[in-house]
């Protein structure tokens, strides 16, 4: 899938994550959330993405979440 769709997609759930008062959580519910709705072809490009790019193009939260918890992806 194009890269740019991914982060597109990834910082539109973000924003909804962003929005929730208990960080950590909303942290964890956002790779969660990827984990159940994408397939594993998608996670895997995001996450190299991620690799080569610093998550260029990807919210505060989004990239923040990936970091803390990218095992679970």
């Amino acid at each position: 899938m194009n890269v740019e769709k991914l982060v597109k997609m990834a910082n539109q759930i973000g924003l909804f994550f962003d929005a929730m008062p208990d960080r950590p959580q909303a942290l964890h519910d956002l790779v969660l959330h990827i984990r159940r709705s994408w397939d594993p072809g998608m996670r895997i490009d995001l996450l190299s993405h991620v690799d080569e790019t610093a998550g260029a193009g990807l919210s505060p939260v989004v990239r923040e979440a990936l970091e803390r918890h990218r095992s679970i992806l």
